[in-house]
């Protein structure tokens, strides 16, 4: 041990990260070579060992959570982060975490204020709600909403809505834990509004709610029941209609390319409180939205789940620079990573496409085959599954270690590039690239290239 930590090598390492690093990965390495050495195996030289232990203690001194190029054509990626932000609410994000902020502090009464004021007037402008509020996310949303206005009462779901969202999070698993008691309405393709009534009228249904069925489709012989006729049988009754979005746009204008529902929408139809997510379709941050009549939304704000659920600073920052930016639907196709994306035209990206797949070209040099091809991308984020993007990729179809082979080298680059394979093609869409990601790109691959020499 002494005489690997005062090798050279590892001295020269102990200027780029801590000394307890480095002899951490120095215990660690000598702990393997022990287990070596008794399996048979011979001992490598000191240097070689010293330039190992140095690799390692770097790595363990590098952050885990990492920058990755997205080539795989899914918009919102959950496993890769879903929407990228916009350039204003990074550097919101940025403002907010290196000094203290008026977070909950009113400025002009200088008293405590609240950290709903920051976007509830914008989420009201944009949307027509009476009020609004930002958790953490959209589960939690409807777990407050549930909690706050329907525990111990019945609360009418069509069969076809008890979806399963991401990480195994069921719809009748979160009702049971806030305490609200699901009323299963309906046939699973199949649900009338007379369905509701019937539980109305029974005593069995003191609330409705309507969940969207944003991360799959039910097909062919199917009937279901519109917000609109909802409101009309929950006004009848005197009962809150609560609606789970859980992928939206604020309205319409912000993604015209795509049949999008819109939390403006629902709201007209006269749902009473409406949540979705903020880094879906809206193209923010992890956040839980909730719009709607003021009576409710104040009742959630007052609920002490409110504050476990609560949206911390650095995402409120970045909701809120995403909310100004919505505030202009035009701009906010081209500030917007997400919405630029989603609405990328076909012609456009076949362009980008043939200048990544020349650059490819000279990167890779002779031995690789590389074309341009068509390609369909997705939303992602259980955001419309059934709607194909069109678009174009670069893609890679011969050539040495194709496709696995180069799919693990850009996989294993200084910032990872996550790519799809297909048919025996390594695919590059290049809807999900910007422009430094392009660069990035072509820099792995002359990596790649200098290899194979």
């Amino acid at each position: 041990m002494d005489v690997l930590l005062s090798h050279p090598t590892l001295l020269a390492a102990r200027e780029r990260v801590p000394y307890t690093l480095v002899r951490q990965a120095a215990r660690d390495k000598l702990e393997k070579v022990r287990r070596d050495i008794l399996a048979g195996a011979v001992v490598p030289p000191v240097d070689i060992l010293a330039g190992e232990i140095s690799e390692i203690a770097q790595a363990m001194g590098r952050p885990g959570l990492k920058r990755v190029i997205n080539a795989t054509g899914v918009v919102l990626h959950t496993n890769l982060g879903r929407a990228p932000l916009a350039r204003q609410a990074a550097e919101a994000v940025c403002e907010a975490a290196e000094g203290y902020s008026n977070l909950e502090y009113d400025l002009d009464n200088a008293c405590r204020g609240s950290r709903h004021s920051h976007v509830e007037a914008l989420l009201c402008s944009l949307t027509g709600a009476e009020a609004a509020m930002a958790v953490n996310n959209n589960a939690a949303a409807v777990f407050l909403m549930l909690s706050a206005l329907a525990t111990g009462k019945g609360v009418a779901v069509s069969r076809g809505e008890l979806v399963e969202i991401g990480g195994a999070f069921r719809v009748p698993e979160i009702m049971a834990s806030s305490g609200a008691v699901l009323r299963e309405v309906g046939t699973t393709n199949k649900t009338r509004r007379s369905d509701y009534e019937r539980a109305i009228l029974a005593g069995e249904a003191q609330a409705l709610l309507k969940v969207h069925t944003s991360n799959y489709q039910i097909v062919g012989f199917t009937e279901d029941t519109p917000l609109s006729q909802l409101s009309e049988l929950a006004a009848a009754h005197n009962l809150p209609l609560l609606c789970d979005l859980g992928s939206c746009v604020l309205s319409p204008a912000s993604l015209p390319s795509l049949p999008t529902p819109s939390a403006a929408a629902a709201l007209a139809d006269g749902a009473d409180v409406v949540c979705f997510s903020g880094d879906k379709l809206l193209g923010g941050p992890q956040a839980g939205i909730v719009l709607g009549k003021k009576q409710y939304i104040d009742a959630m704000k007052r609920h002490p789940l409110a504050r476990v659920v609560r949206i911390d600073k650095l995402s409120l920052a970045a909701l809120e620079a995403t909310l100004l930016l919505l505030r202009d639907p035009e701009g906010a196709r081209e500030s917007l990573p997400v919405l630029s994306m989603l609405n990328a035209r076909p012609e456009d990206l076949r362009t980008r496409a043939e200048r990544l797949a020349a650059g490819l070209r000279e990167a890779l040099g002779d031995d690789y085959a590389v074309s341009v091809l068509p390609c369909a991308g997705q939303v992602g984020g259980g955001s419309m599954p059934n709607e194909e993007l069109p678009g174009f990729c670069a893609a890679v179809t011969a050539g040495p270690g194709v496709p696995e082979g180069l799919e693990a080298a850009f996989r294993r680059h200084t910032v990872p590039i996550l790519c799809r394979i297909h048919h025996g093609a390594l695919l590059l869409d290049v809807r999900t690239l910007t422009a430094e990601d392009e660069g990035e790109i072509l820099r792995a691959a002359e990596a790649v290239r200098g290899t194979n020499r």
